[in-house]
């Protein structure tokens, strides 16, 4: 029990004892104050949750959503909002030769036997009327991310043009006032420009790219357009977050923010409402049809971490919302709730910037770097899926440290890419360098000496990479053999748009850590998103959504987008279920 719960005394009901299997006694104290009674009661107003409301509210049940941050949007408002459903109306209408078919083929293959078959086809065959749905009752609208391809194309049903979208521009001014409490985006875009997530890979490429200038005009123009007519412009994870919220408030639900859950409240093994903390005091919300958890990962929790998953790990590498401590997973524990994937999270390479670490997408597949471990060796294809990079750090790590790793780039990288929101042949801030998360040295010896690798190793790899680059094939790690990987290339580099040598001084090294977007472990749920027990029986009333619950995607990440795609799923299915309709 939090310490919140634990110095009000609250009753909790009954429950069972996580992992025993054991009822536990509730406390003597009376309940607290009741705080009012719908017929769902919903944790966490992120992607998951806001979407859960949305549907119960259109089933006509009343409804309350409980954010425990002073803002709504969660880390879905933070993210690029990518959105991976395969078959949705908006690939289709752009003539993406997607069938159900294919998507089971490619989901089973890519996902493997961790995740039921019927979770699966849970989320593919609710997915599309999911975002059918969003769109008929909120402002958002959509656009494919043309090119963005599955993250293993070349698997059965994999598509090499992506099936991944992302929420179209919407102005901010249709949520009024409430526009002040959108969570912050993780990267804000440059002033006076309109960016969509689709925009970044050629905005990198912009000072040696025609098309790259082109977009980067295009970005311009859309937001001056914008001003023009007075909106406040919304992309990615700021017009989903927006979206969700306008619609929920045309649909008349409340969304109480600084509302943080303790616990459950449980009545004979049945979860009948949330016990809360508002203005400071506890209260009971009960929930006539269940309780949705949608409250998020447990990323920013150091205890959960330091339990469940590899060293080393930490808080200060996630881009997970901080508020995100792993409540709802605890809470559903306490219930009688069984976890799953928890030594698991949605990876990515991460550079420990000062103030926020920096997921790396573009910075890494972009030719002329290559990763070395400690070893001063290269141990990985770059350019492969971010998970599978951090994946491979810590299966190595014990025994071959790659941990922090180091991004290897030179002088004629700088002169051509935006690295972050640095443009290219601009000088990186000096914060960077004095916290030890770049280097700078006009020879590799100098450099390798600057970061602790060998010198000679460090040599030998950079004129191995050379070699290779200078063929186009990458024959030590596959770096390119995917379509995946040349997403964030650069098409004027030939014969392999992922391999440049490096040639001019000075060379530049980044340490590379094992980032998240969020955790990906959490309550074990079934097709309906019931919270199951250890023995496989659905708690009654208790249902989970998003980062709170263990990842369809089990220990692998189909495309870009399989986070808050599911996560909008099973809020909408657990929503249905709890309407009696599924």
């Amino acid at each position: 029990m939090t310490g919140a719960a634990a110095a009000a005394g609250v009753a909790v009901g009954v429950g069972v004892a996580a992992g025993q299997g054991t009822a536990h006694a509730a406390t003597a104290a009376a309940p607290p104050p009741l705080l009012g009674t719908y017929d769902v009661v919903v944790v966490g107003a992120g992607a998951a949750g806001m979407t859960a409301a949305l549907t119960a509210a259109k089933q006509g049940l009343s409804c309350v959503v409980v954010e425990k941050a002073p803002t709504f949007g969660g880390s879905a408002a933070r993210s690029g909002a990518g959105i991976w459903i395969p078959n949705n109306p908006v690939i289709l209408a752009a003539g993406v030769p997607d069938t159900p078919a294919k998507a089971a083929t490619y989901l089973a293959a890519v996902v493997g036997p961790d995740v039921p078959a019927a979770r699966q086809q849970a989320f593919l065959a609710h997915g599309p009327a999911m975002l059918s749905f969003v769109m008929a009752n909120s402002p958002l609208r959509f656009r494919w991310m043309e090119g963005y391809s599955d993250y293993y194309p070349e698997l059965p049903g994999g598509l090499p043009g992506g099936r991944s979208i992302e929420p179209d521009q919407l102005d901010g001014k249709v949520l009024g006032a409430e526009l002040a409490r959108l969570n912050p985006p993780y990267l804000a875009v440059p002033s006076g420009m309109v960016v969509f997530s689709a925009d970044y890979k050629w905005l990198a490429l912009a000072a040696v790219n025609a098309k790259g200038a082109a977009v980067a005009v295009e970005c311009l123009a859309r937001g001056t357009k914008a001003a023009l007519k007075g909106q406040t412009p919304l992309t990615m994870g700021q017009a989903l977050a927006a979206g969700l919220r306008a619609g929920l408030a045309s649909a008349g639900v409340p969304v109480w923010l600084n509302t943080p859950l303790t616990d459950l409240h449980l009545e004979s093994g049945a979860v009948t409402g949330a016990v809360v903390t508002r203005s400071g005091s506890p209260g009971l919300l009960r929930a006539r049809r269940g309780v949705i958890v949608g409250s998020g990962g447990f990323e920013h929790n150091g205890a959960m971490r330091a339990q469940y998953q590899q060293q080393p790990i930490g808080t200060q590498w996630t881009v997970g919302a901080k508020e995100n401590t792993g409540d709802g997973i605890r809470a559903g524990e306490r219930a009688g709730g069984s976890l799953a994937l928890m030594d698991d999270a949605w990876w990515g390479p991460a550079i420990p910037l000062p103030g926020e670490p920096y997921f790396c997408l573009a910075e890494r597949t972009l030719p002329g770097g290559l990763l070395v471990n400690a070893a001063g060796s290269r141990f990985v294809n770059e350019a492969g899926p971010y998970s599978d990079v951090v994946h491979t750090m810590y299966e190595r790590n014990a025994t071959d440290p790659d941990i922090p790793a180091w991004l290897i780039v030179d002088q004629n990288y700088r002169n051509r890419y935006l690295f972050k929101d640095v443009s290219p042949t601009f000088v990186l801030p000096a914060d960077w360098y004095n916290s030890g998360a770049a280097y700078k040295a006009w020879s590799l010896d100098a450099l390798a000496t600057s970061i602790g690798v060998p010198s000679a190793a460090l040599r030998t790899t950079v004129s191995r990479f050379n070699s290779l680059a200078l063929n186009g094939d990458d024959t030590d790690f596959g770096r390119g053999d995917s379509a995946y990987d040349h997403y964030y290339t650069d098409p004027a580099v030939l014969p392999n748009s992922c391999l440049a040598p490096l040639w001019l001084p000075p060379y530049y090294a980044f340490r590379i850590v094992p980032g998240d977007l969020g955790t990906k472990g959490g309550l074990r749920t079934d097709a309906r998103a019931r919270v199951l027990r250890a023995d496989g029986t659905a708690i009654p009333g208790l249902y989970a959504a998003g980062n709170a619950s263990a990842a369809v995607m089990g220990h692998s990440y189909a495309g870009a987008g399989s986070t808050i795609g599911p996560a909008m799923t099973f809020g909408y299915v657990a929503a249905l279920a709890a309407a009696g309709v599924l």
